[in-house]
């Protein structure tokens, strides 16, 4: 008779996600995964495959997560200026316990150049960031909240490339007036 789960696995790939997102790939090893998730090394494989298998599962995990605040966030907000201005006050200062920067980009920057399927997922996230900043300058233009002389689109590349950026320089010691400072500079670009 099978063994049934003693633990719940969406809150084991939140602690994956967690781990792998402040300490990267290499870096935790299958050992720091048991420990740290509190469950038997064979239910780890068993349950959730090898350590690139789980990993890409806290992916997944963490672009649930993303979403959910996004969404929250956006919906909370008045205008395409507050939507966009809650994207960079997200990345900069997160929420209670958030690993500084982002798993997106800590991967993108580690796994990336070797790992094709990581290439992959990096970048359909960057696409889908690029869109939302898009979509939100082109109803803020529309709408008369910003300037109408540059296209949305280049300018939501523009506008994610500080984003980028600032998730990198959030996983340093980088001052939060400097990155506040930053995505001012960036979010001026909208009325120009």
């Amino acid at each position: 008779m099978p063994r049934t789960k003693e633990f719940d696995e969406d809150a084991v790939l939140l602690k994956a996600m967690h781990l792998f997102w402040i300490q990267g790939y290499e870096k935790t090893s299958i050992n720091d995964l048991v420990t740290h998730l509190g469950i038997h090394r064979r239910s780890l494989y068993d349950t959730f495959g090898d350590k690139h298998q789980l990993f890409l599962l806290a992916i997944e995990r963490y672009k649930k997560f993303l979403n959910g605040h996004f969404e929250s966030g956006i919906s909370r907000a008045g205008s395409a200026r507050q939507a966009i201005q809650y994207l960079f006050d997200f990345m900069i200062d997160g929420y209670e316990g958030k690993p500084p920067g982002c798993l997106f980009v800590n991967m993108a920057v580690e796994l990336a150049p070797h790992d094709d399927e990581i290439d992959g997922q990096a970048s359909e996230s960057f696409v889908i960031v690029e869109k939302l900043l898009a979509d939100l300058i082109r109803k803020g233009q529309e709408n008369g909240e910003f300037a109408t002389t540059r296209d949305a689109s280049e300018l939501a590349e523009d506008m994610h490339n500080s984003l980028l950026g600032l998730r990198v320089l959030a996983r340093t010691s980088a001052d939060k007036k400097k990155l506040h400072r930053i995505a001012d500079s960036a979010m001026s670009k909208l009325d120009t």
